[in-house]
């Protein structure tokens, strides 16, 4: 059996990010940015407003109250978007509006609420009185105070949140190079298995593993692109694979990949050059992952997962996660970063296999405080208990030569 460290380079050193595209800036949000995006425009482009009141010079900050206020002849209006060169004559102040270019010669912004003009919309005063002090270059925003052209505002493999899509049109950006999101096809394996809401006869169960898959790579980022369903007959499998290659960069199978004798995943895989291994876990030992060739002649890539839905959890996270993560540009490693926790339960763990067992996980009320972790069921990493799944949070982890988990024994997890 391979440790999981060993399998997941081994995997992860086979993969490579896709080929950047150009995506509107609209329609970059959370991909990695593939070069460094250099500020276009200085922001702000113009010295302006930053409040609505009245634009002036003063040499040195002024000293006015209600008692001895200061009183100035207003020259004129000046919107925001007015294009018109203004020159402050001395002597005279402009009424100006937030986000307005200040006049040529003013230096200093005295907030409305400040002068003796009332807030809102008024006919243009010839005068107004200031009634508070100011300060020499208050609320005034220079231009480049923030940016000048040339500044790199953002670096490749950066990923554009929202705030980061502000600052990239505001440096004159409406399109960027990017990783794409990666599209996923999905096949799940096995003659027993119903489309969701199927009546069940026999020894059928319903297919809740293509749609948990699909469900996890859309949260991942992934466009899902395809999922299909494949009974235990190699060449009706082989012809399903085909079809999901074509619309893929990464096909996901579940079941099929264990020592059975209808393992028809594994059967089909081997003709194809898939690795096929044993991971030293629980749940999810059985895995395989392999580059196949579409129709088209491009490499799609193959995960092979197992076949019970709290394995097939487990292996998408611990696997196919930092896959997707790789092909966005991303450091699939970084997201199985550990952390500390503790748990009031104690149960017991497999000898020479690392387990994974899905847990509710409680924020802890201070910093100086561990985190808290309680599985999901009583019967804690049993790889079928599906109905039980929906609470988790996290999954603790449980070392290989650990076999039995005391209470309020520290241990790790990953947040999934």
């Amino acid at each position: 059996m391979q440790l999981l460290e060993d399998y997941l380079n081994s995997i992860l050193g086979r993969v490579h990010p896709l080929s950047p595209v150009e995506l509107p800036i609209d329609q970059a949000l959370d991909h990695v940015l593939v070069d460094d995006l250099v500020a276009r425009f200085a922001v702000p482009p113009f010295s302006n407003s930053g409040m609505d009141g009245y634009a002036l010079h003063l040499d040195h900050d002024l000293e006015a109250s209600p008692e001895h206020p200061v009183t100035i002849a207003v020259a004129g209006d000046i919107a925001a978007g007015d294009n018109e060169s203004h020159v402050l004559e001395p002597g005279t102040a402009w009424r100006i509006m937030t986000g307005a270019r200040i006049p040529e010669g003013a230096n200093t912004i005295v907030p409305v609420e400040d002068t003796s003009e009332e807030p809102g919309p008024h006919p243009l005063p010839e005068s107004i009185s200031i009634y508070a002090p100011a300060k020499v270059g208050a609320h005034v925003r220079r231009q480049g105070e923030d940016c000048t052209p040339g500044d790199v505002i953002l670096h490749a493999g950066d990923v554009l949140t929202p705030a980061a899509i502000a600052s990239a049109v505001s440096v004159g950006y409406a399109s960027v190079r990017v990783y794409p999101s990666p599209r996923i096809a999905i096949v799940s394996t096995g003659d027993e298995l119903r489309a969701p809401g199927e009546e069940l006869q026999g020894a059928q169960i319903p297919d809740s593993n293509s749609v948990m898959i699909a469900a996890l790579a859309r949260r991942a980022g992934a466009q899902v692109t395809g999922i299909f369903r494949s009974n235990d007959d190699p060449a009706h499998f082989a012809e399903v694979l085909r079809q999901a290659g074509d619309v893929a960069d990464l096909i996901i199978t579940s079941g099929g990949v264990s020592a059975g004798a209808y393992d028809v995943v594994k059967e089909v895989g081997l003709g194809k050059g898939v690795d096929f291994v044993r991971v030293a876990m629980q749940p999810g030992k059985p895995q395989g992952f392999g580059v196949l060739q579409a129709s088209d002649g491009r490499d799609v890539y193959l995960a092979t997962l197992p076949g019970n839905p709290v394995s097939v959890f487990v292996s998408f996270h611990m696997f196919v996660r930092p896959v997707l993560a790789e092909f966005t540009g991303l450091n699939g490693r970084e997201l199985l970063r550990p952390i500390v926790v503790t748990t009031p339960n104690g149960w017991i763990s497999p000898e020479g296999k690392r387990q994974f067992v899905p847990v509710i996980l409680s924020e802890p009320d201070g910093p100086e405080q561990t985190p808290i972790v309680v599985p999901t069921h009583r019967l804690g990493s049993r790889s079928h208990l599906v109905a039980s799944l929906h609470s988790v949070n996290a999954l603790a982890i449980v070392p290989e030569d650990v076999t039995s988990v005391e209470p309020w024994s520290i241990l790790t997890a990953v947040r999934v």
